[in-house]
């Protein structure tokens, strides 16, 4: 049988204990097949480190993506316990899975093809990518797509910082960082030429823009969390019935020369009355910096105190800078509901 052939098969997934039961594409891994059927898996990082997507197969056979996946155990692999977001079926399979509608998708995630059209520097180090779509995507302020990048072992997560204009979104923006030996940003920046495809898988995460919540927000990005959260505070502009929802916008970066996003929020209709921009750099030897010298969230702890239970709080960047975040909010006691970030590895 052609490799076509065994990719266009499809496979049902029943859930055990209950009369759910999906299909899910021979080249596809099931949490993302549940998704696109509407169903509640809970995921987290999307990628195989967190363990969030755990599940036990009570029936069938799965082919694992990446075996040395970290968040799949050697006592998980005894008890039969695999990742949704690295397992694919080979047959109907049976699984158990606790699921959990604090997951179910507002946007049901889809693969497309994009068309790389135009790239342009944002830092010295991170870049825009954009990309037109063979297919309308709706995604929410603040969540995420995945990458099949030439070359690259995997798919990579990156968030939007567009939005949607209209129905669907035609173009999806990327604000991607270049990271030392890092595969994904390294076919980016220097192996995907204009014109070349490939796939978008998304959108996904849980990070998005809650617009039922009228509270002032405080946006905090570091690296190339600047995209959500520029996304975010698109959303927040371009939604009429926040009007009355103001934006705080912190950045946080190593050096001055990292800094960026002000010039994004600058086009944002009431810049310096409903949209507001500072900055913290930890390390300002040898350079002219009049802004804040120390990290992102001490910068919010000065500025805001304990008004930051008064808001709703979205944050990305680095794994040790959303350690320090939420560090500091546990301190101040701002309640976690109110909180909102995608943990990536």
């Amino acid at each position: 049988m052609n490799e076509t052939l065994v990719n266009s098969q499809k496979h049902r997934i029943t859930l055990a204990g209950t009369a759910q039961s999906f299909e899910c594409d021979n080249d596809d891994v099931l949490l993302r097949s549940a998704l696109r059927n509407n169903i509640a898996f809970p995921y987290e990082c999307n990628a195989g480190a967190c363990g969030n997507c755990k599940f036990e197969l009570i029936q069938g056979g799965v082919e694992v993506k990446w075996p040395e996946a970290p968040g799949w155990t050697a006592k998980d692999r005894e008890r039969r316990r695999y990742l949704g977001c690295q397992s694919m079926p080979r047959g109907d399979c049976t699984i158990k899975m606790h699921s959990n509608q604090r997951y179910a998708p507002i946007h049901e995630p889809k693969r497309v093809t994009g068309t790389l059209t135009s790239r342009r520097p944002v830092t010295h180090d991170i870049g825009e990518f954009r990309f037109e779509l063979s297919d309308g995507m709706r995604f929410e302020p603040g969540q995420y797509a995945l990458l099949a990048l030439p070359g690259v072992s995997g798919q990579r997560a990156y968030s939007m910082s567009n939005i949607v204009q209209g129905s669907d979104a035609k173009v999806l923006d990327f604000q991607v960082r270049r990271v030392p030996n890092g595969e994904g940003s390294h076919a980016l920046f220097d192996k995907l030429a204009a014109g070349e495809q490939i796939e978008i898988d998304g959108p996904y995460g849980m990070a998005y823009l809650r617009r039922d919540v009228k509270r002032d927000i405080l946006c905090l990005a570091g690296g190339s969390g600047l995209a959500p959260m520029i996304s975010i505070a698109r959303g927040v502009a371009a939604d009429r019935e926040m009007q009355g929802v103001n934006v705080h916008f912190l950045y946080g970066g190593r050096t001055p020369r990292d800094v960026c996003g002000r010039d994004m929020l600058e086009a944002l209709e009431n810049f310096g009355k409903r949209f507001h921009f500072n900055a913290a750099v930890s390390d300002a030897r040898g350079d002219q910096w009049d802004g804040h010298t120390g990290y992102v969230h001490e910068l919010a702890e000065s500025m805001f105190g304990d008004g930051l239970r008064d808001m709703e709080i979205y944050f990305a960047g680095p794994p040790a800078m959303g350690q320090a975040i939420q560090k500091m909010l546990l301190g101040r006691e701002v309640s976690f509901e109110q909180v909102h970030f995608d943990q990536f590895y």
